[in-house]
């Protein structure tokens, strides 16, 4: 998409009289309110906001993903992403709500808002910002923007809303409350304008969430460990464990909420888990999300929080909460799938109701409503094919508002937590057993015409002796052999998860009877499906490493540091009359003066027959520049030096062995009570093959 460099754009610093004029703004059917606003902006992100107001003002939200790919930028990314309005997307807000939105900023949140209620509210201090907000909703009747400091707006706000929504704001509490007490008196303020039955939702980081302690900075600082360490540096902001949150809610009087857990985190959070559905081990495995910094990474993120959820205290290390005030929604697990193309994106939801608990697939486009339906016609595709067969398919409904589709709650545990567990323990057998019965199902009615490409292991549960298909979204009327299918499965068990490399894919490859050539070609349709879903979006990792922020690994920095200090030393052996040993003698670091030259006073006292030192330990030529016993030259005749290298001149040595060496007779030379041996050696290294040929050649060549 071709931008404009040039933004014609009305005023944001006003005059009084200005000011009054233009009260209130209309920008197409959203209106702005300047009542409250000082007539500048108080903060600013600088000239990226203009490039925002030009991109919203220019572009169709459409264009929105392939403008964050061919930006790579991060405040790009944070303010355009889909991914950003799925942390209240869920939340059970329809056109009879009222909603009210503090810290609205550009309007990530609003429009999702604006989609599901019927009249948003927001409070925000930028007049740009304000401005970008109204351009990207600008076909939004029922948004109102109160531009101005909050203590100035609040006092004018209705008391009849039925949410307000503080998402990454309650931090900002004591920038917006000067008490003693900030963060209680922000919250009783905001309790005061939500009505009776109304919820009041906070979106903010844990303090403690995992991720801090793996290596990422922390959000509003971003310096190491601060949040972690009680923000000893100060700060605008300040977040709070989940026994934080709970201090104030209780000082506040709050005694009835419930906690979700947004994961990776509310900014772009894929799936929100909460207390009656907790994440299970082995789930949580996008971990690396800095966006925004450069980052540590000093363990496996995934790995702790699988000890973390298996000793029940993933809530303490959840990365952010959502904290609903009010009456708990009847949602308890949400995953979305909005990173693919638009007819794919839908999101999947464990929700309570009055036949019991069930499982809704819900479409977040229009076009995506096929593509719901379709799920709903395979179900009885599949049940046809496989009856008979031992492998239940959890039976699919249309919703009775034709907007979803239901499946009942099943339990169980997966197939793929089971396959875990036997790798864990290491009982191949019990692995192949159920590999093999689940082959076998799988290959049940081949002959049908119809295939589910997505039988992977996490989409089957097994409760004792029944195993059921619960999801089975991509389903086709094609026939796609069983080992094909079971291939994939497998090809996505391994890659998902690094431990798993201890499975040896060639016996699988054998016990499905697949040859190398067809193992190729179905990575190279398995490839295709990808493409087909995705289209050609990135991925928020491709994104990630676009925007170009690293990832630092201390321990292979302190592994190639400490290698550093070992490729800087020499060892040296003394000989006192019982030959060398280990046991006498030492290392000798920061001898090399470059790398290329080492530079070593050696003290020894007149005891010491023989010497030697052991400059490197990999193949090199090792030219000795100076050899001084006591200040005093030393000939570097063979009568007193040896090397376990080829001598290709004076005091130059090939050697083509891994230990190179060479040994001073100072028992020849006139040696004191106590002695300094000055040594200054050049070397080179070189690879093993060119070593030994040089070593082997009789010419002289210094």
């Amino acid at each position: 998409m071709a931008m404009r460099e040039e933004i014609p754009r009305k005023p944001i610093h006003l005059r009084e009289e200005e000011l009054m004029n233009r009260l209130p703004e209309k920008i197409g059917k959203v209106t702005l309110d300047y009542s409250h606003y000082p007539g500048r902006d108080l903060y600013s992100d600088g000239v990226i906001e203009n490039e925002l107001l030009g991109i919203v003002r220019n572009a169709a939200r459409v264009e929105y993903p392939s403008i964050i790919e061919s930006k790579s930028s991060w405040p790009i990314l944070y303010h355009l992403s889909p991914l950003r309005a799925n942390i209240v997307d869920w939340l059970p807000i329809d056109k009879t709500a009222k909603v009210l939105e503090i810290g609205s900023g550009c309007g990530a949140i609003t429009e999702t808002l604006s989609r599901k209620a019927g009249e948003v509210v927001c409070v925000e201090l930028s007049a740009k910002r304000s401005h970008i907000n109204a351009y990207r909703n600008q076909d939004s009747d029922n948004i109102t923007i109160h531009v101005g400091n909050f203590s100035d707006i609040e006092p004018s706000l209705p008391a009849d809303f039925d949410y307000v929504c503080l998402i990454g704001v309650f931090e900002y509490g004591q920038s917006y409350i000067a008490t003693q007490t900030p963060y209680e008196d922000f919250l009783k303020i905001m309790l005061r304008h939500v009505k009776e039955g109304g919820r009041l939702v906070i979106a903010i980081e844990n303090r403690l969430g995992l991720k801090y302690f793996a290596g990422c900075k922390e959000d509003h600082l971003g310096t190491y460990f601060c949040g972690l360490e009680g923000y000893p540096e100060g700060g605008s902001a300040r977040t709070f464990t989940r026994a934080g949150l709970q201090k104030i809610l209780t000082a506040c009087g709050v005694t009835e909420y419930s906690f979700y857990y947004p994961y990776p985190d509310y900014k772009f959070p894929t799936a929100i888990y909460s207390d009656a559905r907790l994440p299970h081990a082995g789930e949580l495995t996008d971990n690396i999300r800095n966006f925004d910094r450069d980052r540590m990474v000093l363990f496996n993120e995934k790995y702790v929080f699988d000890t973390v959820i298996k000793d029940g205290m993933f809530p303490e290390f959840s990365n952010s909460y959502l904290v609903v005030i009010g009456k708990e929604p009847d949602i308890s697990y949400v995953k979305y799938s909005n990173d693919r193309r638009e007819e794919y994106a839908i999101r999947t939801q464990m929700q309570d109701g009055p036949q019991g608990r069930v499982i809704r697939k819900i479409p977040l486009t229009e076009q995506a409503g096929d593509h719901i339906r379709r799920i709903e016609a395979a179900y009885r595709l599949l049940q046809k094919r496989y009856e008979g067969s031992g492998l239940s398919i959890n039976p699919c409904k249309l919703s009775e508002d034709g907007e979803s589709i239901e499946f009942p709650y099943e339990k169980g545990v997966t197939l793929e937590e089971l396959l875990d567990e036997c790798l864990e323990r290491k009982d191949s057998g019990e692995f192949y057993r159920l590999f093999d019965k689940y082959y076998s199902l799988i290959s049940y009615g081949q002959e049908s015409g119809v295939t589910d490409y997505d039988l992977i292991f996490a989409n089957i549960l097994v409760d004792g002796g029944r195993w059921t298909l619960i999801d089975y979204e991509w389903t086709m009327k094609k026939a796609v052999s069983a080992k094909e299918v079971a291939f994939r499965a497998v090809y996505c068990y391994v890659l998902e998860e690094e431990k798993r490399n201890a499975l040896d894919f060639g016996v699988i490859l054998d016990r499905l009877g697949i040859t190398q050539k067809e193992a190729d070609e179905f990575r190279r349709r398995e490839a295709k499906f990808q493409k087909k879903v995705t289209g050609k979006r990135m991925s928020m990792g491709e994104i990630r490493a676009a925007i170009g922020n690293y990832c630092v690994d201390p321990k292979a920095l302190m592994e190639k540091h400490l290698q550093d200090i070992l490729d800087k030393r020499i060892q040296v052996y003394f000989d006192s009359g019982s030959g060398f040993s280990e046991e006498n003698s030492y290392y000798m670091p920061d001898v090399y003066v470059d790398s290329f030259h080492i530079e070593a006073e050696i003290p020894f006292d007149g005891n010491v027959a023989l010497l030697r030192i052991d400059p490197a330990d990999c193949p090199c030529v090792v030219k000795i520049q100076e050899l001084a016993l006591n200040e005093e030259p030393v000939d570097l005749s063979s009568k007193h030096v040896e090397a376990n290298g080829r001598a290709v001149g004076k005091g130059t040595y090939v050697f083509a062995t891994a230990d190179p060496n060479f040994t001073v007779k100072v028992c020849a030379l006139p040696c004191r009570g106590e002695n300094v041996l000055l040594v200054r050696l050049e070397l080179s290294f070189l690879p093993e093959e060119i070593a030994q040929e040089l070593a082997q050649r009789r010419k002289r060549f210094f």
